[in-house]
């Protein structure tokens, strides 16, 4: 199941046209991508990443959010609906596949310069496609993104066995993948970000500001709190959603 609406951390995301520093593997997951985002982009949504799963027959998996960092049930369907016929002419695979469209979820990828900014403070694993400092994989908190001569760069608190601290300096477009760990202060902050967003909606709508006397409100909140206990997504295709022949 696609988790009902996942705000992004902190602040803001940046507009539809932010450029990914972190993009898909070479080969099929990036003509995927090259097809994908134009479409998504007219429909109001960001492409985060894709990956492509041999396992139990192709699936081709599609990560989208909206620049507000949400992406509901509703947005992976219209998604769906947007993105099959145009696979079905372009073909991005030969055999047949299965197409899946889901949000970033709480433990995201984090892809986009404003993504580590968001997330900053939080826990995060960064795998760099070159070693920096002999090592490749990181674990640590995300301290601050600064410029550096070749891009952005995110700087990492990393803790040692002894509890002692040293920050590293990884410059985004060198990172092979970086994503979010799933924490309690993630999914902490997270839900306050629900709880806000639902406020918002109700006050603009003119319902008031009570949420336990909207039922869809607090519908809507327990759909999160599923998703923060890891709900991923959901799986589309033209054919009751489920197979793309080819």
């Amino acid at each position: 199941m696609v988790e009902a609406s996942h705000r992004a951390v902190s602040e803001p995301a940046e507009g539809l046209d932010e450029a990914r520093l972190i993009e898909d593997a070479s080969g099929a997951p990036e003509r995927v991508g090259r097809i994908a985002a134009p479409v998504l982009r007219d429909l109001g949504y960001r492409l985060v990443r894709v990956k492509i799963s041999s396992a139990a027959g192709a699936t081709i998996q599609i990560m989208a959010e909206r620049p507000d960092g949400t992406m509901s049930i509703e947005d992976c369907e219209s998604v769906s609906v947007a993105l099959s016929p145009v696979f079905d002419v372009d073909e991005p695979m030969a055999q047949a596949y299965r197409l899946e469209i889901s949000s970033p979820g709480i433990d995201r990828p984090l892809v986009r310069e404003s993504d580590f900014a968001r997330a900053i403070g939080h826990e995060a694993r960064v795998e760099m496609a070159a070693a920096v400092n002999g090592r490749k994989r990181f674990r640590g908190r995300l301290a601050a993104v600064e410029a550096g001569p070749e891009g952005p760069v995110a700087r990492m608190t990393l803790v040692a066995d002894d509890g002692s601290e040293s920050d590293v300096e990884l410059p985004i477009r060198a990172m092979a993948e970086a994503r979010l760990i799933l924490t309690d202060d993630l999914i902490r902050a997270a839900l306050r970000r629900e709880k806000a967003a639902l406020k918002d909606a109700k006050r603009a709508s003119g319902r008031g500001n009570d949420r336990e006397t909207d039922p869809r409100a607090k519908r809507k909140t327990n759909e999160s709190k599923a998703a923060a206990r890891g709900a991923a997504s959901k799986t589309h295709g033209p054919d009751e959603g489920e197979t793309h022949g080819h």
